[in-house]
């Protein structure tokens, strides 16, 4: 469905996105997580054909995205801060966005106001940053898009809001098949939502993958044994952190859970047990990989 190949993105002489390759499926709902300053907001808007690639091919169903104003009918970007016309009342932004969008739907706009409850009269500057998202759904899914493009989407929906938005979502794309890419750094929001997840730090991919497989290759394992800690437990297996607590140690490592638990067991232990191990956990380990991490040490 939407396929990036090659694409890079420079401003000045700074590459903000380099030799991305991208691929999402139709009907899917991929989350674009990445350190700041990583490039997210600029692929999401090249890939809406905001900007143009330096470099590099942008497809959605097949066709070129950039210029492309019959393809533009159905995709629909809300950037992290939502923008509306000066002065203008949600009733007014709704007859504009119809003006574009051959796809408009008066019956969907009319469905959605009746549990976004906000007056169609009242001026979108002059409300408050939650209400102002709200508003932004609500004209999103009125265009009836095939894809949809966020950055940030909850940031500053209050709870009840953010379930409400979420099903809305996960509806559009059981239901019409839309394509969803969100941007955030809400990685708590992403694993409730996503299927698929990629990486993105300075500008290239580090990985994507489906959330299941990316979970079930790393895992989160505490071991126990009843003296000292054996040495060389660790040679044969991909480690990516651990901390000792006395003769217990939690770790992270990588592959195959029974053949990782096949090693440790060699070493008569007296506990191994397998944690649950959280997208942000993961996002962690994956960016120290990369040399992206903070450590506090005191003097």
């Amino acid at each position: 469905m939407i396929q990036m190949n090659n694409v890079s993105k420079k401003y000045d002489n700074q590459y903000a996105l380099s030799n991305v390759h991208l691929q999402v499926k139709q009907a899917s709902i991929y989350g674009l997580l990445g350190s700041n300053g990583a490039g997210k907001t600029t692929l999401l808007k090249v890939l809406s054909g905001i900007y143009k690639p330096t470099h590099g091919s942008v497809q959605i169903a097949g066709q070129e995205v950039f210029e492309n104003i019959a393809l533009k009918q159905d995709i629909f970007f809300i950037p992290d801060i939502p923008y509306s016309l000066p002065q203008y009342t949600i009733k007014q932004m709704a007859n504009y966005y119809k003006s574009l969008y051959v796809n408009w739907s008066d019956e969907r706009f009319e469905q959605l106001a009746k549990t976004i409850k906000i007056d169609v009269n009242k001026k979108i500057h002059r409300l408050s940053k939650g209400m102002q998202r709200q508003v932004a759904f609500w004209l999103a899914f009125s265009t009836m898009p095939r894809v949809l493009l966020l950055d940030e989407p909850m940031d500053g929906l209050d709870p009840v809001m953010r379930h409400h938005i979420r099903h809305l979502i996960i509806d559009e794309v059981a239901e019409r098949k839309m394509t969803v890419i969100i941007s955030s750094h809400n990685l708590n929001e992403v694993e409730d939502i996503c299927d698929t997840v990629g990486i993105l730090h300075e500008g290239k991919v580090l990985l994507e993958s489906e959330l299941d497989d990316l979970k079930s290759d790393i895992h989160k394992i505490q071991i126990a044994f009843k003296g000292e800690i054996p040495e060389g437990i660790f040679e044969k297996i991909e480690l990516k952190s651990q901390e000792k607590r006395g003769s217990v140690i939690l770790c992270v490592v990588r592959g195959d859970l029974e053949e990782i638990k096949r090693t440790l067991e060699s070493f008569n232990p007296v506990l191994i047990d397998v944690l649950p191990l959280t997208l942000e956990e993961v996002f962690i380990h994956e960016m120290g990989g990369v040399g992206y991490e903070i450590t506090n040490k005191m003097d």
